[in-house]
């Protein structure tokens, strides 16, 4: 699906999580890449939306609500990610993203003291790049330090040395939420809950779990991770439970380990109007 002329990037970050750049720029690097549709998908937050949804709307560029929530496979001991897509009510998933964030906050506060034990940097430098963040993330801590001199890429080795899960002198980890409680809330939400980039984690028995269960409504088939020869696979399966099939770059901006630009992975025509029948669907039968 890579640089293909379709309709719609359904995986994108700004500064209102670890992305770099902001909504506003978003929206018109998708008008100049010739996008038509976007999902702002920030990690554990709908706080742009609003906002990416107007200016999306006065540049032309469709903008669909969406979220990606943090989760954990506590039966095989992996980290999820969830996509949450056209949440009718938004607010039913502000406690379960408050304590998500929490959780991050106290994380990130314990590695960045390890750092600075580590680095001379001080905080603020830290702070001011994550400015108009819902929170501080690893990325940030990493620009702080390529920004006084002891880097000179976001992902490297020194974020291995760092901030690796297994040994990395400044990891902390941030506690999740499991991962079916999490799809629970997003449909409870109103919304339709893609399991993201399922070649991520080791995902694969997961998704195929959610799938045979019946607890996702897609999986997220085209993504910078997704290998060749697994899509066949993702697309097999999806036809096989009548799963959405979406794509999406996964987009960072300059917070990324490789260039993707925006719409770089895409999800077809056909699929993202089969989404919004579903979500159509979804308030008919709510009585909306």
């Amino acid at each position: 699906m890579e640089g293909d002329c379709v309709a719609a990037d359904l995986h994108c970050h700004t500064k209102m999580s670890d992305g770099s750049v902001s909504i506003d720029e978003l929206i018109l690097l998708a008008k100049k890449r010739g996008i038509s549709t976007l999902a702002v998908t920030d990690h554990d937050t709908f706080a742009g939306t609003t906002r990416a949804k107007v200016f999306g709307s006065r540049h032309g560029v469709e903008v669909l609500s969406g979220i990606e929530i943090s989760a954990y496979d506590n039966e095989r001991g992996n980290k999820a990610h969830i996509l949450g897509y056209c949440c009718e009510c938004p607010d039913r998933l502000e406690g379960l993203c408050r304590k998500i964030g929490n959780s991050r906050r106290r994380s990130a506060n314990i590695m960045l003291q390890k750092v600075m034990r580590i680095y001379p940097i001080p905080a603020e430098m830290v702070l001011r790049r994550a400015q108009g963040s819902t929170n501080v993330f690893k990325q940030h801590i990493m620009h702080a330090l390529v920004d006084a001199g002891y880097t000179t890429e976001i992902f490297g080795p020194l974020f291995e040395k760092l901030f690796a899960p297994r040994g990395g002198l400044a990891y902390c980890p941030v506690a999740y939420p499991d991962v079916h409680d999490v799809i629970r809330r997003i449909h409870e939400a109103g919304g339709l809950a893609v399991m993201a980039h399922p070649g991520e984690y080791d995902g694969h028995d997961l998704m195929c779990e959610l799938a045979e269960k019946g607890e996702i409504d897609g999986i997220e088939v085209w993504h910078p991770s997704s290998r060749e020869e697994f899509v066949s696979q993702y697309i097999a399966l999806a036809r096989q439970h009548d799963l959405l099939m979406t794509g999406g770059t996964d987009f960072h901006g300059m917070y990324t380990k490789d260039c993707h630009p925006l719409g770089s992975f895409l999800t077809p025509d056909d699929q993202l109007e089969e989404l919004k029948k579903r979500k159509a669907r979804m308030l008919k039968d709510a009585g909306r």
